[in-house]
């Protein structure tokens, strides 16, 4: 197995690990903990690391990917989760279960559709977009709907973040696609 891929399919299992420990944390500066979670800031991560292994190995290993970073997920869940009886912690784990597994395979499908675009960021920029805003709307609504938490109003600033950091994801997205360009390269000559 080629160690880069291993290195995503790692990092992959980190991300979703740390930002469904940071989900649980509203943002308490500026009034922002009405609208906005730590997780906003590293679950964009996601995608761009489903984007470079899509762009460097194809949809299938991307999908491999998403589906460890799925199992890590759930296993990080239920072992962190000691209080099955609260409806809000299932809720969560399969909120956040079904978000990543739906937004992530969506993601790769919309990047393989803008794959041989002449402009290198429509891909990665499209997919993160789509796959951010299904993300966000279904773990939330799953999570949150019909509970006290204000899950409409913070899934809007969760998103507003996760906008802004696919846009800015599109540096290292380009930068790192030539290290794993070179890679590949390297390893099939």
């Amino acid at each position: 197995m080629n160690k880069l891929y291993l290195l995503l399919s790692i990092l992959m299992g980190v991300v979703v690990l740390v930002s469904n420990f940071l989900v649980q944390f509203p943002v308490n500066y500026l009034g922002l903990s009405e609208i906005l979670t730590y997780g906003a800031f590293s679950y964009p991560v996601a995608f761009l690391i489903t984007d470079l292994a899509n762009r460097s190995y194809g949809k299938i290993k991307a999908r491999n990917i998403v589906f460890f970073g799925f199992i890590i997920g759930v296993a990080f869940t239920l072992f962190v989760s000691t209080n099955f009886e609260d409806m809000i912690t299932i809720r969560i784990a399969i909120g956040s279960g079904t978000a990543f597994l739906v937004a992530q395979l969506i993601d790769i499908n919309v990047f393989d559709k803008f794959r041989d675009n002449l402009r290198w960021y429509l891909a990665p920029l499209a997919s993160s977009v789509i796959g951010s805003t299904i993300d966000t709307f279904l773990f939330f609504s799953i999570s949150f709907y019909g509970t006290s938490v204000p899950w409409v109003s913070l899934s809007f600033g969760d998103l507003a973040v996760k906008l802004f950091v696919a846009l800015v994801m599109l540096i290292p997205f380009r930068l790192l696609l030539n290290t794993f360009r070179e890679d590949y390269l390297y390893k099939n000559l």
